[in-house]
This record gives C-alpha cells, sequence and structure tokens, in this order.
C-alpha cells in the first residue's frame, strides 16, 4: 500500500499569468496522480520573482504557520524553483519542497513501464539535476563567505565529481536509448514497407485516447490482450503502443496509442522522449483526441499544438475528434465537429469514417493479373491491398483491389 503525504500546494502567479487558475487545478491533479493528500493551498500575486525565495520573504512566515496548523509533509510549487531558491525554502519552513517540474518527473517514474521508458525519464532527470547542483554549490559558497581556499577547492572537487558522475551517466543511457531507438527503427522501417497508413492519437493527457484506441480494438480485433492499459489518471500511457486496425471493408491502418501532453510539460521531458513521439512525425494522419468535459480544452488544444510543433508534426494531416460527450450537454454541441464518448461506444463509426476519408483518400480501384512467379508481389498485395474479390487461373492470380496512388504506379504494367 502506497503512503500518501500530507502537502500543500503553492503558485506565484507572476504579471497576472494567463490560465493561472486552470494551471492550480493541474497542479491539484498531478499530486493526487502522485499520491499527495492536498491540505492546504496558498497562492500569491508578483510583477517580478524573489531571487532567494521565489515568492515573497513575507508569505514565507505564512507558509510555515500553515505547515504546522495541517501538519503537511510536502509543500509543491507551481513554479519551477532553483536549487538555491528550494534550500532557502526548506531552511526558513523545515519541509520539504519540490516544484511542477520535480513532480512530473516523479510521475513519469513511477508510470514507466517498459526499458525505454523508464531510461527516458532517468535521463530527463539527471538533466534536472545538473544545473541545480551546480546552483547549490554556488549558493553553498556564497553562503561560507568563500573562507579559505582549500575548502573552496574540495568543494569544486567535489561539484566536478559530482557533475561529471551525471554527465557519464547521461551519456551511458543516451548510448543504451540509442540501440533501443534502432530497434525500434528497425521495426518501424518494416512497416513502413507494408503500406498500411499510419494513424496517431495525439492530445492532452487524460484526454482519453486509449480508450478510443481501446473501443477500435474491441470492434475490430476483438483479442483483450490486444487492449492496452487505460486509468482515469494523469500519463497513464508512457509508451507507444501500435495495433493493426482491420477495418469490415478489408482497409487497414495502423493505429498507435502514444504518450499524452500537458501544460508546461518539462523541456527535458519533451527532449527526453523525443524519440518515442517520433512515430508521431511518421504519421499519416493525426488523430487530436479533446476532452469536451474539460473546461478548459481549449488551452489543451494550444498547448497539444504547441508541443506536436515543438517536435516537428505540425504539418500532417489532422483531425479534431471531442470525446467525453456522455458528460455534457449535448444541445451545447456543434454537430459538425466529430463528437464521441470512447466509454459510452457512441459516434465511434462516424471517427471511423473521417479517418477513412483522410487515410484513404487517394486509393485507386483497378484489375490486374499477377503471374505466380511474382511471389513476393502476390504476398504484398494479399497483406497490404484492400482486395474486393480474386481469381486463382491457370497462369496467374486475378486481384480487384483498392490500393493508394503510390502502390499503383508500382503494379501498371499488370493492370488489366
Amino acid at each position: 500500500m502506497k503512503m500518501i503525504k500530507k502537502g500543500i500546494i503553492v503558485g506565484i502567479n507572476i504579471n497576472n499569468k494567463n490560465n493561472f487558475e486552470e494551471s492550480i487545478i493541474e497542479l491539484k491533479n498531478l499530486c493526487i496522480a502522485c499520491d499527495i493528500e492536498i491540505v492546504g493551498e496558498m497562492e500569491q500575486n508578483l510583477k517580478k520573482i524573489n531571487p532567494t525565495f521565489y515568492m515573497g520573504s513575507g508569505k514565507i512566515e505564512e507558509l510555515r504557520d500553515l505547515i504546522e496548523e495541517m501538519n503537511a509533509e510536502i509543500i509543491v510549487f507551481n513554479n519551477e524553483l532553483s536549487a538555491s531558491q528550494i534550500k532557502n525554502i526548506e531552511e526558513e519552513v523545515k519541509c520539504s519542497i519540490i516544484d511542477r517540474t520535480a513532480l512530473i518527473l516523479d510521475i513519469f517514474a513511477n508510470r514507466a513501464k517498459t526499458r525505454e521508458a523508464k531510461l527516458q525519464v532517468e535521463v530527463a532527470r539527471l538533466q534536472y539535476e545538473l544545473p541545480r547542483l551546480i546552483g547549490a554549490n554556488e549558493n553553498l559558497g556564497r553562503q561560507s563567505g568563500g573562507v579559505g581556499t582549500k575548502n573552496r577547492g574540495a568543494g569544486e572537487t567535489k561539484l566536478e565529481l559530482d557533475r561529471r558522475r551525471i554527465e557519464d551517466r547521461i551519456a551511458s543511457l543516451n548510448k543504451e536509448l540509442e540501440i533501443l531507438k534502432y530497434q525500434r527503427n528497425t521495426q518501424k522501417n518494416k512497416r513502413k514497407k507494408s503500406s498500411i497508413p499510419n494513424v496517431a492519437l495525439v492530445g492532452y493527457t487524460n484526454a482519453g485516447k486509449s480508450s478510443v484506441m481501446n473501443v477500435l480494438v474491441e470492434k475490430f480485433i476483438n483479442k483483450e490482450d490486444k487492449k492496452v492499459f487505460e486509468k482515469n489518471m494523469l500519463f497513464a500511457t508512457l509508451e507507444t503502443y501500435v495495433r493493426n486496425i482491420k477495418l469490415h471493408n478489408n482497409k487497414s491502418f495502423l493505429l498507435y496509442d502514444t504518450v499524452g501532453f500537458v501544460g508546461d510539460l518539462p523541456h527535458n521531458l519533451v527532449k527526453a522522449f523525443r524519440s518515442t513521439l517520433e512515430e508521431v512525425c511518421d504519421a499519416d494522419l493525426l488523430v487530436h483526441i479533446i476532452d469536451i468535459s474539460n473546461p478548459n480544452y481549449k488551452n489543451q488544444i494550444d498547448v497539444t499544438n504547441e508541443t506536436l510543433s515543438q517536435i516537428g508534426a505540425d504539418n500532417i494531416p489532422m483531425i479534431y475528434v471531442y470525446n467525453k460527450i456522455d458528460l455534457i450537454d449535448l444541445d451545447k454541441l456543434d454537430n459538425n465537429k466529430i463528437l464521441i464518448s470512447a466509454k459510452r461506444d457512441i459516434g465511434i463509426d462516424r471517427l471511423i469514417e473521417s479517418i477513412c476519408e483522410k487515410v484513404f483518400e487517394d486509393y485507386i480501384r483497378f484489375k490486374l493479373k499477377i503471374p505466380y512467379s511474382e511471389g513476393k508481389m502476390i504476398s504484398n498485395i494479399m497483406e497490404n491491398a484492400t482486395i474486393l474479390d480474386s481469381e486463382y487461373i491457370e497462369d496467374g492470380v486475378i486481384f480487384n483491389i483498392e490500393f493508394s496512388e503510390k502502390e499503383y504506379v508500382k503494379y501498371k504494367q499488370y493492370i488489366i
């Protein structure tokens, strides 16, 4: 059984930042995902950051009193803090301090299942720690007043050793990640040769991407072991899953379930998971899943689109799908949008139609005769084309098929 810590959340709003309240709500959900029970909250509006405590120095005493009153064990800041700021606050309030980035890293560490995801999280954590290691050492030097060259030299030596240890570990992890990336690319290249369109589910964390994946798996694969893990919590999925969705009309596409995004997602995490997110960049179509029941869904759309732009996936065709319509008033919805409830199996046929319109729009119907000597070609058609009918004759196979324009060119000489 996991130990639940009592925590206080602190949000500092610099210059009346947009979506501050939504950010605080999200921080609460992140705390819940990390088994932190919120027993108190504190907010402050500031024109500029206090370099010593981040928050105003007058609020420190108020925070100390709240910690004592609520018997809190941890303080979670909605803002990213420097090492010296964390140290200064901890010394004043005698309580553990973490910031939003550290909280997200902790959630990722707990959720990671595959070897690759675990390595990526560790790289991100070490990259987060590295500048804070240097910052903490500088803060220590200022407090000591630089007394004695001997002590300062010893401190610098320890800093150099710690920094080298972290940098060496990051290099080692990245080497292992490169091997895993090569293996994944080998699998990806095999899939590319298959000519089956790639469709990637993208969106904000907990928007329902895995639920959409599972409802399609149930409809078109109907194997329980092919379903992916889904749960109503942030970052339930940290790995990329792929399933071959074979429709009732014999058309197929590969469907990818990907890691969800979040506002102010730490840069190191985006960087660390870039190789995993490359699956998104190789998609023929992005299906942007949106939780329309969330009051802040428009901002979540913006965050997702910004993250897609960061990884170079902003030019890929995309459709917007509004999920969880069972949780809101249907009269307020725009019927021109793709509206679904993955949980209630509502609107899924419309979703499939929309995907097909995009990924099969260049498909051409044609008839061809392939000689038996072209066994590889026959095999490719059997595996990848939409076969309307076929006939085995004395000197070959006659296929009536639908295939992409690109594939049509390859088979031109066999068309009858």
